[in-house]
């Protein structure tokens, strides 16, 4: 068996979240900067390795003042923490098209195991030549669990920001040569 490297797509790629706001809605956002590497055996993604980086100050939610307020120690802490890290540790075919990612998550220096729902898209040959994977992710994580711990009480009861942040991506890697 042969090792394979892929490399991410990023103009065919998507890192994304929502958070519960006020109770009543959900906030999205995104990461426009980050990096996947994946090494597999031959084309099987069954015991692939991955390494994904996150720029913390690339997170876009639509409103700039907001996205400054998360880059802030407050949340990300962007100026001295300005990476988040996925490292997988295991992977767990659920069945023919998905398995489950476990992985170390790094965010603000803290790190927390996780697992991400990944439903494998399939691999195609673009028109270049191009050997190309695709996936969906999910999963979701505690704020709380990495430090991130900002809140504001509601008049109404309740609070600002729900603890529960869902993880969603579309990732397409390239097969390097």
């Amino acid at each position: 068996m042969a090792t394979t490297k892929w490399a991410l797509d990023l103009s065919h790629s998507e890192l994304g979240f929502k958070i519960k706001h006020m109770m009543i809605s959900n906030v999205t956002g995104k990461f426009t900067k980050f990096d996947v590497e994946t090494e597999t055996e031959d084309d099987d993604f069954s015991n692939a390795k991955v390494v994904a980086n996150v720029d913390v100050a690339s997170i876009n939610t639509n409103n700039e003042q907001r996205d400054e307020h998360l880059r802030n120690a407050d949340f990300f802490g962007a100026e001295s923490h300005p990476n988040m890290k996925f490292v997988s540790t295991k992977i767990e075919r659920v069945d023919d098209d998905t398995f489950n990612l476990y992985g170390d998550l790094t965010i603000k220096e803290t790190t927390k195991p996780v697992k991400l729902v990944v439903e494998d898209n399939g691999v195609a040959t673009d028109p270049w030549g191009n050997v190309k994977a695709g996936f969906s992710i999910s999963g979701k994580i505690n704020r709380k669990d990495w430090g991130i711990n900002y809140n504001a009480a509601l008049e109404t009861g309740g609070v600002m920001l729900g603890e529960e942040l869902k993880i969603q991506g579309e990732v397409q890697l390239v097969k390097q040569a």
